[in-house]
């Protein structure tokens, strides 16, 4: 019995990054040997195993069998006649294919250390044709390694599998959970460019896929194409810090514009509607957590507003407050600033613009706060007139502020 560090463990050491989580397989070694020695089972598919003092998860050397499409259409088989290098056989890509030993001598069949020397993404073997998760994961790798290029017969490969069907038997919940995992890496663009580039971005997210293309008015959008603008606001997101709903707004603000009718361009007129009607189906067909689609929706609604506040009168702005409901979900709010921010600066040149409009209705929404609105109504000698004297107060408010 012999245990081995493998993964991104051993990757993420190997390119001096911080190591989060170690992973161990465990060679020549069964479910009731792990059981004597104290490990606490946890694998529902095949044995998985909690170290007891150190709670690192322990998995047993296991080879798979392909039996149905997708990504759940295995049969796994573990023994204690399994090899590492059979277990390293089956993984996705040649730098997670690495195992380290108890002495530190690593175990690199399938030369991922000279991939991570060469900043290379490339597969392990054909069986990475059989799941489909790994295109995702690869897209996901290169939004996280920004200088890290997918090898071409990787991505030849992954083609192949978008027109073998593979991508069609993804389930919801995973497409979601690796979208939002490469949302929140260093450069989200290229997990998206990663997927349009093998076909998989039409299949999973076609709203976003037709942005590529279109036109947009020059004077607002130096960089023209819509898509290109879409994931330059991605990461613009990624640069502020921004949380997943916020930056998942980012990415569908603008999906309406993917619909404007060719003889109105480069103009989008009432696109923000069109982008709500789009995102709606989106969010039920990824089940789409419901802050990250109640941000976005208002981000898709009201970015325009937002950008031109300046422009808006007093009662406009109440409008959009409430309709916002930034008085009673003010963090919110917050939100959907911070993804109109990186919506605005997302453009070619206008990377380190100061967004003045956050700061206006940060100003707007305080001087709404600032209404008692309790005292309004104990003074309102006719009950039905007190939600009209409150909303007048608060126009007088923000109008008290405008410069």
């Amino acid at each position: 019995m012999k245990s081995y560090c493998v993964g991104g463990a051993v990757r993420d050491a190997l390119l001096g990054l911080p190591v989060q989580d170690r992973d161990w397989v465990v060679v020549g070694a069964t479910p009731e040997q792990m059981l004597v020695l104290g490990f606490k089972p946890v694998g529902r598919d095949f044995p998985v195993f909690l170290h007891p003092q150190t709670h690192e998860e322990y998995a047993l050397a296991r080879t798979e069998r392909k039996t149905a499409p997708g990504y759940a259409g295995f049969v796994f088989h573990t023994a204690a006649d399994v090899t590492l290098e059979e277990d390293l056989a089956r993984r996705d890509l040649t730098i997670n294919a690495i195992a380290q030993d108890e002495q530190g001598t690593l175990i690199d069949p399938h030369g991922g250390r000279a991939d991570l020397d060469r900043k290379i993404l490339r597969h392990v073997a054909p069986a990475f044709a059989e799941d489909p998760v790994r295109i995702l994961r690869v897209a996901r790798f290169a939004a996280r390694f920004t200088d890290f290029s997918v090898a071409p017969e990787t991505l030849e490969l992954m083609r192949t599998m978008v027109a073998d069907g593979e991508v069609d038997a993804l389930v919801a919940e995973r497409v979601w959970q690796e979208l939002a995992r490469g949302l929140m890496e260093a450069q989200p663009s290229r997990l998206f460019e990663t997927l349009r580039a093998c076909g998989a971005l039409q299949k999973l997210l076609p709203e976003v896929a037709r942005l590529w293309g279109v036109p947009q008015r020059a004077d607002y959008h130096p960089e023209v194409d819509t898509g290109v603008h879409v994931m330059m606001v991605i990461d613009m997101a990624a640069r502020l810090g921004l949380s997943l709903p916020a930056r998942f707004a980012a990415l569908t603000h603008d999906l309406g514009k993917g619909e404007t009718a060719t003889d109105i361009l480069p103009r989008h007129i009432g696109h923000e509607l069109k982008s709500v009607r789009l995102l709606e189906p989106l969010c039920q067909r990824l089940r789409v957590p419901a802050e990250c689609r109640d941000v976005a929706l208002l981000v898709a609604r009201f970015h325009g507003d937002m950008h031109k506040v300046g422009q808006l009168r007093p009662d406009t702005q109440l409008k959009i407050l409430e309709r916002c409901d930034a008085l009673r979900r003010p963090a919110r709010f917050a939100e959907v600033l911070a993804a109109c921010e990186a919506d605005y600066r997302g453009r070619r040149g206008w990377e380190e613009k100061e967004y003045s409009a956050a700061a206006a209705w940060r100003s707007a929404l305080a001087a709404v706060q600032s209404v008692d609105a309790g005292a309004i109504a104990q003074a309102c000698a006719d009950p039905q007139q007190i939600p009209a004297r409150i909303h007048e107060a608060r126009v007088r408010a923000i109008s008290s502020i405008a410069p």
